[in-house]
């Protein structure tokens, strides 16, 4: 019995192991289960995550490749557009070459003179070499005809005519106008990217290169003066613009902001080799990225990003303009040696003590008046070291421009008496309303600088302010992009108050600004937010207003100024001046002479016969503008003596005297040469104001 239980026991013990061993290979055989079918869905999961991927991909990249032809597109036909608008306005390809050159208007001409004289050298380098020791312009003077006249677009368009094997199939004038208007597609399709990378969609590039087109007359100088420095330049600030903006929107290390940087630093580059008030404007870019950089709305590295690319350029456009001193005396170069100082005392403060509210809005301020202080003190430091910069007469004419300091000079009166540094009339300002882009610019302009006030009192009081905002937040003043564009807007629209040639910056910029802000659905959102509008969901509203607000303003524009861009285009001009015509070919006739009368007709006189002169249609130089006001005392209460001396000082032979200037009774405007001349010479009193007298 004993046995028989042992065994029993033994049996069961048994069968309770091999019960355990299926029940453990069940668990194993569920869990081996489990995971194939886990396995399974990864399986299944991952090709559908694959897919959606790159559906997403090919999606971006066809939005891109849309993007990027509409852009091109756009700027190829205004390209169009402006040759065949100046063939129409001067005939010009039915004319002879002489009456051709005698079309480009304003002295423009000038410059093209000298892409002659390159075209007709031996080679590129001696042609080149003929310009820097340039003694058959002016008279009694050998000069650096590509410094004094910023002629490098001159030098590059005739290297790439040679190059390019140009000379048997396009003529040298077609060829140099087929640049500059390829410059203004360049310049259109800019503004195209730039608010397309603002707002997100191509809504908003077509609709700012529309207002662009139908405000041309305020947006851009080409049709005044094809040769003019502003219109080589121009299109490389624009691209620089949307290079700016591409840097500040991109996160930091990745490679599209890398690109961004090296067409920032190219286009900033070239801008200040083609332009000589280039500097001017870079430096309201810098100033708005002080401001930025002082509230925290840019990130710091960036900024100093940026002023590294600002000095480099600065510096190599120093060197390739043969050391030109009025670089050096630039506020450009002032504010970034100012901001040096500024950066590294704002590090140690952050560094070495705990700074509460009060004590940031302090530094805050701190910074942005050491900055200002050292740009002072360096300009300062620069007219004083280097006299010969033209420092102490730019704020000479500046300090006349504000009402700060009166002056008889006849050389700054005859300066501000100049269309482009007069303050623009009111018809500006309708022009810009009759097309619909000033009302809805004041509305952008409005919110986006709520939308920034809040976030700069944000960050100064402590708050974060998030890096990535949604829709739903409603803060588009946060995006440094945005605030960017919002100070520099303002900036270039207070100037523009002053000066009228600042315009032809500020109206482009409005139109990609305005564009933005009307296609973008972060901007309705952040009026609704603050409308507190609880009716409709805000952002159901913000997205289709986004989209039929541009439409409307589209379909109206097209409506309304489509068919007069297209008369404009039909309308057959006439332009022959037979007096002009008349005086070329006799000086034409005549011995190798010096010519003296006002810049403007000098300027068309060298491009027509290549005779010598006395000055040169170039307000950036004070020794030519000297020699202008010798020129000029033919109007003038003074002895026929005393104007032969002067007269006789720079050679002169020939005195063309203008009736214009002589029968100008434009009493109104303060700006009439005899006038300025009387009061110079100490004739008048400056406040006397107009004198009714006969020169002759």
């Amino acid at each position: 019995m004993a046995e028989m239980r042992c065994r029993k026991s033994a049996a069961l013990e048994g069968e309770a192991a091999e019960e355990s061993r299926s029940v453990a290979a069940e668990e194993e055989e569920e869990r081996r289960e489990s995971r194939g079918d886990e396995d399974g869905q990864e399986e299944r999961v991952q090709p559908s995550t694959r897919k959606s991927a790159a559906a997403s991909w090919l999606q971006s990249v066809l939005r891109m490749f849309f993007g990027a032809m509409a852009a091109v597109a756009c700027g190829m036909l205004y390209a169009g557009y402006l040759s065949g608008f100046h063939d129409r306005k001067f005939w010009f390809s039915s004319r002879q070459e002489l009456e051709r050159e005698a079309s480009f208007p304003g002295g423009s001409g000038l410059y093209y003179h000298y892409y002659k004289r390159l075209l007709a050298a031996p080679s590129f380098s001696s042609g080149f070499y003929e310009l820097t020791e340039d003694n058959g312009t002016v008279s009694g003077r050998t000069i650096n005809a590509v410094e004094r006249l910023f002629l490098y677009p001159e030098v590059i368009t005739s290297f790439l005519y040679r190059v390019t094997g140009s000379q048997n199939r396009v003529e040298p004038v077609s060829f140099y106008l087929g640049s500059v208007f390829g410059l203004q597609a360049v310049c259109v399709s800019a503004l195209f990217v730039c608010s397309w990378a603002l707002s997100g969609t191509c809504v908003a590039g077509m609709l700012a290169v529309s207002w662009f087109v139908i405000n041309r007359q305020d947006a851009s100088r080409v049709e005044q003066g094809v040769p003019l420095r502003e219109n080589w330049a121009l299109p490389f600030f624009s691209c620089q613009v949307a290079a700016l903006t591409g840097f500040l929107s991109r996160s930091t290390g990745s490679a599209s902001e890398m690109f961004c940087y090296l067409m920032l630093s190219a286009c900033s580059f070239s801008f200040l080799l083609l332009w000589e008030l280039g500097h001017y404007f870079l430096f309201v870019q810098g100033v708005c990225l002080v401001l930025l950089d002082s509230l925290d709305l840019v990130p710091p590295r960036k900024t100093a990003d940026i002023y590294r690319a600002y000095l480099g350029s600065l510096v190599l456009v120093y060197l390739a303009q043969f050391q030109n001193a009025s670089l050096l005396s630039s506020p450009l170069l002032s504010l970034l040696i100012g901001s040096v100082p500024a950066r590294y005392l704002q590090r140690k403060m952050k560094m070495k003590m705990k700074v509460g509210r009060l004590g940031a809005r302090v530094m805050k301020l701190l910074q942005v008046h050491l900055v200002f202080s050292c740009v002072f003190t360096c300009s300062f430091l620069v007219k004083k070291l280097l006299p010969d910069s033209g420092a102490d007469f730019t704020l000479q004419l500046l300090e006349a421009k504000l009402g700060l300091n009166s002056t008889a000079d006849f050389v700054i009166n005859f300066l501000l008496c100049q269309e482009a540094l007069r303050a623009p009339g009111q018809d500006l300002f309708l022009r810009l309303t009759q097309t619909s882009l000033l009302p809805f610019y004041v509305l952008v302009l409005t919110v986006c600088l709520l939308s920034a006030l809040q976030a700069a009192f944000r960050r100064l009081s402590g708050r974060p302010i998030s890096s990535s905002p949604r829709l739903e937040d409603g803060r588009i003043g946060e995006q440094p992009a945005v605030a960017y564009h919002l100070l520099h807007t303002l900036l270039l629209g207070v100037l523009t108050l002053l000066f009228d040639g600042v315009k032809y910056l500020w109206t482009p910029s409005v139109c990609m600004f305005t564009a933005f802000g009307v296609c973008s659905p972060d901007l309705w959102m952040t009026l609704f937010k603050r409308l507190r509008l609880k009716s409709v969901h805000p952002v159901v509203l913000s997205l289709i207003l986004s989209t039929a607000v541009p439409t409307i303003i589209g379909f109206s524009l097209w409506r309304e100024f489509y068919p007069r861009v297209l008369a404009e285009l039909a309308d057959l001009q006439e332009f022959y001046d037979p007096d002009l015509m008349e005086l070329i070919a006799w000086i034409r006739s005549q011995a190798p002479s010096v010519f003296a009368g006002s810049p403007v007709l000098l300027g068309t006189i060298k491009l027509c016969s290549g005779s010598v002169v006395t000055s040169l249609p170039v307000y950036s130089d004070l020794d030519l503008l000297r020699r202008t006001e010798d020129t000029f005392q033919v109007y003038a209460m003074m002895s026929a003596e005393d104007v032969y001396k002067r007269l006789a000082a720079h050679r002169t032979a020939f005195v063309i005297v203008e009736e214009s200037i002589c029968s100008d009774v434009q009493l109104r405007t303060g700006c009439r040469v005899k006038d300025l001349l009387d009061a110079a010479n100490r004739q008048v009193s400056p406040a006397a104001g107009p004198t009714h007298r006969d020169t002759f």
